[in-house]
């Protein structure tokens, strides 16, 4: 049988060749220094996999409602009270509050572009995604038939209104922001958040905001809530705190990279209602619901404290870029784990040509091309112990002098 032919356009245009290149050369070296991995490096906190664990023991292993666990649910809206002052009713669909945004568990912040993207793009239609972008982005757009039409924003990689608004056109259905971002872990400002808002409201377009890495913000990068907000103390910036936002803003969010369980496949959504009805009809004849032990787990993470890694990680992403601004162009990461790194002009080579020699020197790094439609950066993740990225580091000044 010929199964090439019957293969559907959709699956063939999707080309993951970039990463999985690096990661079968990687497979080939010996004692590999991988800075390419994009998941924390720490263990799971104790009280988040006990409380999974007693779910499990306690038979918590079946289906659960569509939107989620309801004690899952509550602590979710609990949490959006305070962080971003919505007014979410937690109960489900069928008996909560019309007049109020929605909210459910769902598989993994994946699981939500990918359930939000189906409910709201027919093929033709357009979706604004920043360049550089998180991997699946264009091929989300693919799988529904619509198009990707991607932002430039190079050098500083910030996805402002002023770089949006020439990208609109009457098929434009969303712009997607994602902020801490993947791959190079930019933060926007209040006033981004703010400009994006309100440009999207001005032209009926729907802003969806991947927030995967919002408790995962340095410092330096935080802002004061500009409204609302609970205590006001400084945060991410999010366009979900400005007034108004729950019917304009679809908030994504997750629990994978904040507490290091990403093989959990746990996030969450919040905003408008109409959305929120849809998408839990496409889970309830896709992903069914998120697993039910393990969002008994995530119950236990708004309660842990996470403060203390989150200061690691800012330490290495100081090294980070002590280190290579001598030697090369880095725009500073805010939040996440990743530099997105440019590969000096004065080298004469891509990003693509750049990673072999890295891999001369058995040192893992994703090329830029698998975010980006340029060649000119590469992505570096430092969730990784002191010793490998020490000698990480030293590989790249090698290269780059």
């Amino acid at each position: 049988m010929d199964i090439d032919s019957l293969i559907a356009d959709r699956a063939k245009r999707i080309d993951a060749s970039g990463i999985r290149r690096v990661f079968d050369l990687g497979a080939r070296l010996k004692d590999p220094i991988n800075l390419s991995i994009g998941q924390p490096d720490f263990p799971v906190p104790e009280p988040i996999k006990r409380a999974a664990i007693d779910a499990i023991e306690n038979n918590h292993n079946g289906y659960t409602q569509t939107q989620g666990i309801a004690t899952l649910r509550e602590k979710i809206v609990e949490h959006l009270r305070t962080d971003v002052n919505w007014d979410v009713d937690p109960r489900p669909l069928s008996s909560a509050d019309a007049s109020k945004p929605g909210v459910m568990v769902t598989s993994g912040t994946s699981g939500a572009l990918m359930l939000a993207f189906q409910a709201l793009l027919d093929p033709g239609d357009e979706a604004i995604i920043p360049d550089p972008y998180f991997v699946m982005y264009p091929h989300i757009c693919t799988m529904v038939g619509a198009r990707p039409v991607l932002c430039d924003t190079y050098p500083d990689f910030r996805m402002t209104a002023a770089r949006v608004e020439p990208l609109l056109t009457p098929r434009t259905k969303l712009v997607l922001l994602n902020s801490p971002s993947n791959p190079a872990g930019v933060v926007a400002s209040n006033k981004d958040c703010r400009e994006l808002l309100e440009l999207c409201r001005a032209k009926n377009v729907l802003l969806i905001s991947d927030e995967i890495y919002d408790t995962f913000t340095y410092a330096d990068a935080c802002e004061p809530s500009p409204f609302g907000g609970g205590s006001g103390a400084a945060r991410c910036p999010s366009p979900a705190r400005f007034p108004g936002a729950e019917g304009d803003v679809f908030l994504i969010r997750g629990f994978g990279k904040t507490y290091g369980v990403t093989g959990w496949r746990l996030g969450y959504a919040a905003g408008p209602r109409r959305l929120i009805e849809e998408i839990s009809k496409l889970q309830q004849y896709t992903f069914v619901c998120a697993p039910s032990a393990l969002q008994h787990g995530a119950v236990a993470c708004f309660d842990v404290d996470m403060s203390a890694q989150i200061a690691d990680y800012q330490k290495r992403r100081d090294m980070v870029v002590s280190r290579l601004s001598k030697v090369t162009d880095v725009t500073v990461p805010g939040g996440a784990f990743y530099a997105f790194v440019k590969v000096p002009e004065r080298l004469g080579l891509t990003a693509s040509r750049f990673i072999d020699k890295c891999l001369e020197n058995s040192l893992l790094v994703i090329p830029g091309n698998v975010f980006s439609k340029r060649d000119t950066h590469f992505r570096l993740s430092y969730a990784t112990d002191a010793r490998s990225l020490e000698r990480g580091l030293a590989v790249l000044e090698k290269l780059m002098r």
